[in-house]
C-alpha cells in the first residue's frame, strides 16, 4: 500500500486512509470479491494505529464498499458493473421505491424512540432551555462531522445554520441576498422555492432545463446574480447535473460575482455507491450556500434543515439576520445529533440505499431476461 498519511493535514488520518482505500476500490486495484490486507498490515504499512485503520474500515463498511466477515477479514462488495451498465439498462425507467417500514420516512421507529429516551435521560431539564439562534452546538458539530465523512465537505460548526425545513431557510436566503433583487431558478422546479422568494420581494427568472441541467444559453441570458439549483435530483424533472455542468454553474457565479444556492434535497438516497460531489466541495471560491434537510431521510415530520454559509458571508448574516431565534426545539436537535453521533442515521441511509440498489438491479435483470426470451 503506497499511501502517504499527511500528519500535518487538517484532515483526520482515518479520513485520509478511507479515501485512499476507497479510490483503490473504485479503480479496481481491489476488485469485487477481493480481500483487503489485514488491519494490522495496513497499520504497519501506513504508519498509523490499528484504531485509525478500524475507523476507516468501519466507514467503508457503512457506505457499502466492503463487508467484514468474522474470522475471515474484509472483502470488497462494491461491483463497478452495477453502475456502468449496458445501454439497455440506461434506458430503463425505474419505479420509485415505496417505504415499507413502520414510519413515514422509513426510519426505524424503535431506534428513534430509544434515542429519544437516551436524550431525555442524559440531558434532563436542558431540553427546556432556549436554543442558540443558529442551532445547538451539539447538532452543528455532528452535521460538520457527518458532511466530512459522507460528502467531503469540511466546514466549521459556526458555518451551520439550523432551521425548521428548507422553506424557512429559503426565507433567510432571500433576506440575506435581498440587495441582489433577482434570482435565477430551474424551470421546472419545486414551486415553493419560487413562491417563498417572490413572497420576500425577489424577482425570479426561470431558466429552461436540458437533460444535463440548466441550458447554457439560459445561463448566459439571465442578468440574475444568485442561482438556485438542485443539481443532484431536480424536482420534478429528475435531472442530475453532470460534473461539467456543475463547473459551468461555478464559472457563472465567479464571472458575475454571484452566488449559488445548492439545494441538495434527497441526495443521500442515491442508488450509486459513490455519492455525487456537491458544488460546495468542488469549489474554492466561497460562493456556494449549501442547503439540505432531514425530511426525506428520516420523516416529513422531522422539520429540521440546515444551510452552510461560506465564511465570507458569516459577518453579514449575523449582522442582518443573527437576531432570528432557531425554529427547531432543543430536544429534536439533540435527538438528531445523537442519531448522527452514534451512527444510526448513516446505518439507516446505507440500508435504504442497498434496498433501492437491489430493486434497481432486479428491474434490470427482469428486463434482460425478457430480452432473452424473444
Amino acid at each position: 500500500m503506497n499511501y502517504h498519511i499527511d500528519t500535518r493535514s487538517s484532515v483526520p488520518a482515518y479520513m485520509q486512509l478511507y479515501k485512499f482505500i476507497k479510490q483503490d476500490i473504485l479503480s479496481e486495484v481491489y476488485p469485487y470479491g477481493s480481500r483487503l490486507p489485514s488491519k494490522r498490515t495496513i497499520a504497519e504499512e501506513t504508519g498509523v494505529s490499528v484504531v485509525t485503520v478500524e475507523h476507516a474500515i468501519a466507514l467503508l463498511s457503512e457506505e457499502g464498499y466492503i463487508e467484514t466477515r468474522q474470522r475471515s477479514g474484509c472483502f470488497v462488495i462494491y461491483n463497478k458493473s452495477d453502475f456502468h451498465g449496458t445501454p439497455l439498462l440506461k434506458s430503463i425507467t425505474f419505479p420509485e421505491i415505496q417505504p415499507q417500514s413502520s414510519s413515514v420516512g422509513d426510519f426505524p421507529f424503535s431506534v428513534f424512540a430509544k434515542t429519544m429516551r437516551k436524550v431525555l435521560n442524559h440531558y434532563g431539564n436542558r431540553i427546556f432551555v432556549k436554543s442558540p439562534n443558529s442551532g445547538c452546538d451539539e447538532l452543528r458539530t455532528e452535521i460538520c462531522l457527518y458532511l466530512a465523512r459522507s460528502r467531503g465537505i469540511f466546514v466549521k460548526p459556526l458555518q451551520i445554520i439550523v432551521g425548521s425545513g428548507a422553506e424557512y431557510l429559503y426565507g433567510l436566503i432571500a433576506q440575506l441576498f435581498r440587495d441582489r433583487k433577482k434570482f435565477a431558478l430551474e424551470q421546472p422546479s419545486y414551486d415553493k422555492i419560487r413562491k417563498v422568494y417572490e413572497a420576500m420581494g425577489i424577482q425570479c427568472d426561470m431558466l429552461s432545463m436540458t437533460q444535463d441541467g440548466i441550458a447554457s444559453k439560459e445561463l448566459e441570458r439571465t442578468d440574475a446574480t444568485v442561482l438556485h439549483v438542485t443539481p443532484f435530483n431536480s424536482f420534478p424533472s429528475g435531472v442530475t447535473a453532470g460534473i461539467s455542468k456543475k463547473h459551468e454553474y461555478l464559472r457563472w457565479a465567479k464571472q458575475r460575482d454571484g452566488f449559488i444556492i445548492e439545494d441538495n434535497y434527497d441526495s443521500e438516497l442515491t442508488v450509486s455507491k459513490k455519492p455525487e460531489d456537491p458544488l460546495f466541495s468542488i469549489t474554492t471560491d466561497s460562493n456556494v450556500v449549501y442547503v439540505n434537510t432531514f425530511s426525506k431521510t428520516i420523516a416529513p415530520s422531522m422539520r429540521i434543515g440546515y444551510m452552510i454559509l461560506p465564511e465570507k458571508l458569516l459577518e453579514d448574516f449575523q449582522r442582518r439576520l443573527g437576531f432570528y431565534s432557531c425554529t427547531v426545539p432543543v430536544f429534536e436537535q439533540l435527538v438528531l445529533a445523537e442519531l448522527l453521533r452514534n451512527g444510526d442515521f448513516e446505518r439507516h441511509i446505507n440500508r435504504v440505499r442497498r434496498k433501492k440498489r437491489k430493486a434497481v438491479n432486479a428491474v434490470g435483470n427482469d428486463s434482460l431476461n425478457n430480452e432473452k426470451s424473444f
